[in-house]
């Protein structure tokens, strides 16, 4: 199932795919830095599939089979050199041409970039977060540094930069060094895919509450684990329960005990992986609140989502959260325990004065959709497009990404007698 960033690209896909074939080349990438063009037909395709699959659509185990189709297609036009030879043809005016890069994926390979940017083509990314840079703690030491090259070779070679959040954008800027510190940037706010629930899904019986995403130490489980506990042993058979929605993640050995061996734990706290929207969306909407305890993220979707669906919500206090939900959600430091409690205690509460202050206030949320997102993206891509030569790339790729590397490295200390 699409999460965080996959539902973002998703989404672009979705748009994209939408145009006439002569206006937008689909580019399909791999590990070996190579790069051709796939037919737009079977990119429709695998988006109808991922779409069907991302809503629970009938026949949607069978998403695999179109990806495998466009995979095995791709593979033949690299060895034919077919795709290639179709991805210049695409770029026959490259003075107005834009490639757009919305995935981290492979954002670390600079060379096919570079050879595309050769051609006078413009290249614009997607920064969606700069977390693993900010918070190595979170991801594993070759994820760190990763992302660092991503960020390096967005700084070598593109003539702007799409980011989701003004927060994004105020983490980004330190790393920008030299001339990539005056690139165009743009803060387009996510859309919103409008969670539709299933009147048919079985929902628990009394009250609970949501928490949705990757169960990870960055998204703050165990704050949540140990207040359920708490109440477990104050509460008894009339605590609330916990229901986590998402897969289990990395070095997460800590929740994991918790999850698997904590008795109190036992029937109130339960997991739900791999469920179509339709079927968050029901879970969502007979929650008491969303909780969203982590420590840092780039954006913050089940908030929105949350919120569509005039579901209250109780956050940490971020910046990016802040921007999602404006003025709407109950805000809190991701460390105060007593905090976390007292208000999901004031939440269960079928009277809770804070819980219908907050459905008030919901009322005058804008809701961001795709549309407006779109509506930003588009005529500044053509800004990009028509703004002059783009960056030259140089012959090897590794040079541009290297010059941003090295003007990170902290001046010699000097030398005493």
């Amino acid at each position: 199932m699409p999460t965080g960033i996959d539902r973002v690209e998703l989404a672009y896909a979705r748009h994209w795919v939408k145009q006439d074939p002569d206006r937008v080349t689909f580019i399909l990438r791999s590990p070996f830095d190579t790069a051709c063009a796939v037919p737009h037909a079977l990119v429709a395709e695998f988006v109808l599939a991922l779409e069907m699959r991302r809503l629970g659509a009938p026949g949607w185990e069978d998403a695999a089979k179109p990806a495998a189709r466009l995979a095995r297609e791709a593979m033949i036009r690299l060895a034919l050199g077919r795709g290639v030879l179709e991805l210049a043809r695409a770029l026959k005016t490259p003075e107005q041409s834009v490639y757009l890069l919305v995935s981290h994926t492979l954002a670390d390979r600079p060379r096919p970039i570079a050879a595309i940017k050769r051609k006078g083509v413009k290249f614009t990314p997607l920064v969606h977060d700069l977390i693993p840079l900010a918070y190595p703690e979170y991801t594993s030491p070759a994820g760190a540094r990763r992302h660092l090259r991503r960020i390096e070779t967005f700084a070598g070679l593109a003539d702007g930069i799409i980011v989701n959040s003004e927060a994004t954008a105020d983490d980004l800027a330190p790393q920008l060094l030299r001339g990539a510190q005056q690139l165009p940037r743009l803060c387009a706010p996510l859309g919103l895919d409008t969670p539709i629930p299933d009147p048919h899904y079985p929902v628990p019986t009394g009250a609970y509450f949501v928490c949705i995403g990757t169960i990870e130490p960055r998204k703050n489980h165990l704050l949540l684990l140990n207040t359920w506990r708490v109440l477990a042993e104050r509460l008894g058979i009339e605590a609330p329960k916990l229901l986590l929605i998402g897969r289990r993640g990395w070095e997460n050995e800590n929740i994991v005990d918790m999850l698997d061996r904590c008795p109190a734990l036992i029937g109130l706290v339960r997991e739900y992986n791999g469920l179509p929207d339709k079927a968050v969306a029901s879970l969502l909407q007979g929650a008491r609140a969303l909780l969203f305890p982590s420590f840092t993220e780039g954006y913050g979707l089940p908030l929105a989502e949350a919120l569509a669906l005039g579901v209250p919500a109780i956050c940490s206090d971020l910046p990016a959260l802040r921007e999602v939900g404006g003025d709407v959600p109950e805000f809190l430091d991701p460390l105060d325990g007593l905090g976390w409690r007292r208000l999901i205690l004031n939440y269960m509460e079928p009277d809770s004065g804070m819980r219908e202050a907050q459905l008030e206030r919901m009322g005058f949320w804008p809701q961001p959709s795709w549309e407006q997102h779109f509506a930003m993206v588009e005529p500044w891509l053509r800004q990009i497009a028509y703004a002059g030569q783009a960056r030259k790339a140089p012959r090897n790729p590794a040079e541009a990404v290297n010059e941003v590397a090295e003007a990170r490295m902290p001046a010699p200390l000097a030398q005493g007698p």
